[in-house]
C-alpha cells in the first residue's frame, strides 16, 4: 500500500518528549542541549526557541525508534519538513538539530521584537472563517484541513477576530505562539535562517518530499525553508497532493495526534495512524 510518513510541527509537543528521546536517542538529548545552550525539553513552554528543537527531536527519536522506516513520499507541516527531509535523507540528524535550534531561535527573536502577535485557530464554516481573517487584516497561517484555518496577526486583530467568531458560532482557539508566523512578519528572520542554510549540506532525497508550503516536491530546499518561515502551510493541499499520487496510508511520525486527525478531516477514505515501534511503514 502507497505510503506517507508526515512529521508534525509546533503545537504536537507532549510531557513526555524529554523522557522518550533520552531512552531512545541519548546522544541527541546531549547534542539538543548544546545548540539550544540549555535543555530545550525543560522550557518547551517557553517559546519557539525550545519547542522546536525539542519536537525536533522527539519525531527524530520516534523514527528511529521504529527502526527508521522508508515510505514511499515523506512530508513535514512547517517545522516537520526538517524531520521529513531527515527521513528522506537529505538532511543528516545532527544538521536537521541545528536548523531547528536556529529557526526556532531567530523567529523567537523577531516574534520579540515587534508588537505581541500570535495565530489563532478557526473551526467551523470556513467561508465565514476566510471573510473574518479579510476583515481584521489576518493571514490566513495554515489552511490545515476542512473547516480548520488558522491566521496570524497582530494581537488586538486576533482578539477581534475571535469575538465576532464567537458570534458567527466559529469555535475559536489561540495557539500557544507568541508570534504571527508564516507571515511577512516573520521576514526579518530570512537573512540568518539563510546563512545557517548555506552552512548545511543537502543531499538528493532518496524519496519525494513534499513541501508544506508549495505541496509539491521539494525541488530547491534551502530556497524553501527559508521561505516557510514567512508564507502559508498549504497541508490540506499537501495532502490531496499525496492522495493524487496514489497514497492509501499515511502515518504520522511525532509525540501526538495532530496531523493523523488532519488526514481524517481531509481524507476520510485513507488509512490514517501514528508510527508505532517497532515498525517498517513500507519495506
Amino acid at each position: 500500500m502507497p505510503t506517507a510518513l508526515l512529521f508534525p510541527g509546533q503545537g504536537s509537543q507532549t510531557a513526555d518528549m524529554r523522557q522518550l528521546v533520552r531512552d531512545v536517542f541519548p546522544e541527541l538529548l546531549e547534542r539538543a542541549v548544546d545548540a539550544v545552550g540549555e535543555d530545550p525539553f525543560d522550557r518547551v513552554g517557553d517559546g519557539t526557541r525550545f519547542a522546536q528543537p525539542a519536537l525536533y527531536c522527539a519525531s527524530v527519536a520516534l523514527w528511529t525508534r521504529a527502526g527508521s522506516p522508508h515510505a514511499d513520499f515523506v512530508a513535514g507541516h512547517s517545522l516537520g519538513e526538517l524531520g521529513a527531509l531527515v527521513a528522506g535523507h537529505s538532511l543528516s540528524i545532527e544538521d536537521g538539530l541545528r536548523l531547528a535550534a536556529r529557526r526556532g531561535r531567530v523567529m523567537q527573536d523577531v516574534a520579540a521584537s515587534q508588537p505581541v502577535g500570535g495565530m489563532l485557530a478557526l473551526l467551523g464554516d470556513e467561508e465565514t472563517a476566510r471573510r473574518i481573517a479579510v476583515a481584521h487584516d489576518l493571514t490566513v497561517a495554515n489552511d490545515n484541513a476542512p473547516g480548520q484555518l488558522v491566521v496570524s496577526g497582530p494581537e488586538a486583530d486576533l482578539e477581534a477576530a475571535a469575538r465576532e467568531a464567537k458570534v458567527e458560532r466559529l469555535k475559536a482557539m489561540r495557539l500557544a505562539v507568541s508570534g504571527a508566523f508564516h507571515t511577512k512578519a516573520m521576514a526579518p528572520a530570512l537573512p540568518e535562517f539563510r546563512a545557517a542554510l548555506d552552512e548545511i549540506p543537502v543531499e538528493a532525497s532518496k524519496v519525494p518530499v513534499f513541501s508544506s508550503i508549495t505541496a509539491r516536491p521539494f525541488e530547491d530546499v534551502r530556497g524553501e525553508l527559508a521561505a516557510a518561515l514567512v508564507r502559508p502551510v498549504r497541508w490540506r493541499e499537501t495532502l490531496l497532493a499525496l492522495r493524487d499520487r496514489g497514497v492509501e496510508r499515511f502515518v504520522e511520525v511525532g509525540p501526538g495526534k495532530v496531523l493523523k486527525g488532519l488526514v481524517r478531516r481531509t481524507l476520510p477514505d485513507v488509512e490514517a495512524r501514528v508510527l508505532a515501534a517497532p515498525e517498517v511503514a513500507h519495506a
